[in-house]
């Protein structure tokens, strides 16, 4: 009599799954081949308790090429989660898991090879939050190139499908809008805001620049984000530049202070500036700002003020370089167009036609 697989779906034609439970209370995992002996009775052939190795052999005594491993994208998911991501930075991690969450909705039960580009492209165009929604988009591709490393499939049906239109932030931050800013803002934030400024490195890069990455005429940067490392130079014809400086003030400040913790950016009972802190700190300045614009009645200024964040004294710093090569060399960019497109925030300058 035939064995209906009404629990052995996933299983290719006469193969069986038999599950134990031993006195260890453990699972004992088996497959079987559903054969025939010579005399036409039925036997199970062992196959092994590997279900990869089980449809292997399978195969032979069938005669059917090996059926192709099946992987749910949620199993994918959840190696992806396991193996590659403690590897990405901290930021990146949680940029990782907030995308996940989303694709987990859709996608957990899908079969990774059932997944093609007009299903993404119907992923894509559901989503309310369109810059997000390219973010997945882009990790999800990330997941199926390193499925592909596994051998869980061959394609990618992700590469290559349209994002959504972003529009770059474009705010630049004038001399006006600065001041007002900087002029309320305690010490450590204009420490902060100042050395961002003259390094044009990211905010986490800044509040992690320590005395002992200053060795000679140079403040030796390794950003977090890349792992790019850089040496800003700290003088100029044999005399301190603006960043060299500052530099020599802050770490006079900590010895002044008698400051145990390595960090240049600190507070006045000697802490270290943390991104919260930094946050906070921030915000009381801009607020501050804001009430000082409106007193003088200057709406216009105050609404500019309160675009104003942290992050824009980066694209400030290579806006104000006139050299776009040095623009992007002090960034960290390996491409130009990357500066110019995403952090150039003025017009180039360029002559009249007489």
């Amino acid at each position: 009599m035939r064995i209906k697989k009404a629990t052995n779906r996933d299983l290719p034609p006469r193969m069986i799954r038999r599950v134990r439970t031993l006195k260890s209370g453990k699972q004992w995992v088996g497959y079987y081949y559903d054969g025939r002996d010579e005399n036409g009775k039925r036997v199970e052939v062992p196959l092994g308790g590997d279900l990869d190795i089980a449809k292997a052999e399978w195969a032979k005594l069938d005669c059917k090429p090996i059926p192709k491993k099946l992987s749910l994208l949620g199993e994918v998911f959840d190696r992806y989660e396991r193996e590659i991501i403690p590897g990405k930075g901290i930021k990146t991690q949680s940029d990782n898991y907030l995308c996940l969450k989303q694709l987990r909705k859709v996608f957990t039960d899908a079969p990774i090879d059932a997944v093609t580009p007009q299903i993404i492209a119907q992923y894509r165009d559901s989503r309310s939050a369109k810059v997000r929604g390219n973010r997945e988009i882009s990790l999800l591709s990330h997941i199926y190139n390193i499925a592909r490393e596994w051998g869980l499939t061959e394609n990618n049906p992700a590469a290559g499908v349209r994002k959504n239109k972003e529009a770059p932030r474009d705010f630049y931050a004038t001399e006006e809008i600065w001041n007002s800013v900087y002029s309320v803002a305690v010490l450590e934030l204009r420490d902060a805001m100042d050395l961002a400024y003259l390094t044009g490195q990211r905010p986490a890069d800044v509040l992690s620049m320590r005395e002992a990455d200053v060795v000679g005429e140079f403040l030796q940067v390794a950003q977090g984000k890349t792992s790019k490392k850089l040496r800003i130079r700290l003088t100029a014809n044999n005399e301190l530049n603006q960043l060299g400086v500052l530099i020599e003030r802050l770490i006079k400040q900590r010895r002044v202070r008698n400051v145990r913790n390595p960090y240049l950016i600190i507070t006045d009972d000697g802490r270290q500036v943390t991104k919260p802190m930094l946050r906070l700190r921030f915000d009381d300045a801009r607020k501050y700002a804001v009430i000082n614009a409106k007193e003088k009645l200057d709406e216009t200024l105050a609404v500019s003020i309160r675009k104003f964040q942290f992050r824009d004294i980066r694209p400030k710093a290579a806006s104000e370089i006139l050299d776009l090569g040095d623009a992007s060399r002090l960034l960290g960019h390996t491409d130009k167009r990357i500066t110019e497109l995403v952090y150039r925030r003025v017009g180039e300058i360029v002559k009249p036609t007489r």
